[in-house]
């Protein structure tokens, strides 16, 4: 399993024998209780293409399951300089045109961000790109900075939502829609070509509010919430399980038909708190490699299927230094 790299030869060969430690532990028989995957860098700092391609090769080539991209536009605090993170659907393309086997998707795209029929469109190519990785993550949106910054209206965000996940789920999976409502019109829509699967890619919803869990969890294949949700922890996630499964009977939907998925904020010595909308300051999980492995196996326990762990300090080393993580999972020890 060559791990690429465009650092210097001597770091290039040093990555290769890790790439190469971690395919030997994987010839194995793997017990992996769930999948696991990196969320790339937002606002932390300003980076680059070649550094995103970078870290998202490393993500693929060190046997993590998946990569993650937040749909924001920019980020404003009072006491530090505005930030704004890269396009994420442009940055989605080049990364399922660049990896051949990791999931990737959004976490989570903003559906008021979008005309509905076109996103559906965005998701069905890029899972075309992508071979038919792409797990396409739908929420409301939250940061009214950015919908006043970049003109979208912030008011009745859930109404609009329960009508552009209607018009994105039916043309992903029915392939067509005549829909006209309130805030968004679909007439006469088709959805063509269709992608290399005929439902479309899966559906996952990044809320915990009981209306977008009513609007939604019918139709939903995963439901994700954020690791300040949960405090973090496993124990935080027995809660929220609870409220997504009387969801899922109220609309007559067997629970267990909805894969559970959630963030968890890993910290590494050299981590100093994630900036996103805030300074986080929540307890972080270690990402002393026995010790992450103990809590994603706890996870797993609770139902958790997925985590997207998001890095404190997101860079390539960090993500190299979780790799034993991985095998430890994998061995169940």
């Amino acid at each position: 399993m060559p791990v690429r790299s465009s650092r210097g030869p001597s770091d290039a060969t040093a990555l290769e024998r890790l790439g190469a430690r971690y395919a030997s532990a994987m010839t194995a028989p793997t017990n992996r209780p769930l999948k696991v995957g990196i969320q790339l860098p937002e606002v932390e700092r300003d980076v680059r293409w070649p550094e995103l391609l970078d870290m998202t090769r490393a993500i693929e080539d060190l046997g993590f399951d998946s990569v993650w991209v937040g749909e924001h536009l920019l980020y404003r605090w009072e006491d530090r300089p505005a930030r704004g993170p890269w396009e994420a659907w442009t940055l989605l393309a080049a990364i399922a045109a660049s990896t051949s086997r990791i999931e990737l998707g959004p976490l989570v795209a903003c559906t008021n961000f979008h005309n509905p029929a076109l996103l559906a469109k965005q998701a069905v190519t890029i899972d075309e790109l992508s071979g038919g990785r792409f797990i396409l993550g739908l929420g409301a949106g939250w940061n009214e900075t950015e919908f006043r910054a970049y003109g979208y209206p912030y008011d009745h965000r859930i109404d609009r939502f329960e009508e552009a996940f209607t018009i994105i789920r039916t043309l992903l999976r029915e392939g067509a829609i005549d829909f006209d409502g309130r805030w968004y019109q679909a007439r006469d829509c088709e959805l063509l070509p269709r992608g290399p699967r005929p439902a479309g890619p899966p559906l996952m919803i990044g809320s915990k509010g009981p209306r977008m869990l009513r609007a939604t969890m019918a139709h939903a294949d995963s439901w994700n919430v954020w690791y300040s949700d949960i405090a973090n922890q496993p124990a935080g996630v027995a809660p929220l399980r609870t409220e997504v499964d009387e969801a899922c009977r109220a609309v007559g939907r067997d629970p267990s038909q909805v894969e559970r998925t959630v963030a968890v904020l890993v910290r590494l010595p050299s981590g100093s708190g994630r900036l996103q909308g805030h300074l986080a300051q929540m307890p972080a999980v270690s990402g002393e490699p026995a010790e992450l492995a103990e809590t994603l196996r706890a996870f797993a326990a609770e139902g958790i299927s997925h985590v997207q762990l998001v890095l404190d300090p997101i860079t390539r080393p960090s993500i190299e230094a979780l790799a034993p993580a991985l095998v430890l999972l994998d061995r169940g020890g």
